[in-house]
């Protein structure tokens, strides 16, 4: 019995569809089969405004208590801030002594 072509060169047997590697000689794939569609036709952007609307209201919508908490802490202490700064800047508070020193 002579060994085969394939023992002598450490490549992969027939059964298998990847060939090694630098090899020009590539088998023929069978059952497998590869569809394709043109970009032009994929059409990415269909209805992205409409479905945000529905789906990115039910997203949001959902986490309206984790966001809700730090952005009402947040602008509370904004507007105490700012209306704080006025009183400190206003001629009352410099009546008071409580000006900026």
């Amino acid at each position: 019995m002579r060994p085969t072509q394939v023992r002598f060169s450490e490549m992969p047997g027939p059964k298998t569809y990847n060939p090694w590697w630098g090899s020009h000689e590539v088998t023929h794939q069978k059952g497998i089969v590869q569809y394709s569609l043109s970009p032009m036709r994929q059409r990415p952007c269909k209805n992205m405004f409409r479905n945000y609307i529905f789906n990115g209201y039910r997203r949001l919508s959902s986490q309206f208590g984790y966001w809700i908490v730090p952005f009402a802490i947040g602008y509370g202490t904004y507007t105490w801030a700012k209306s704080y700064d006025t009183y400190l800047n206003s001629k009352e508070a410099h009546i008071a002594g409580h000006a900026h020193s």
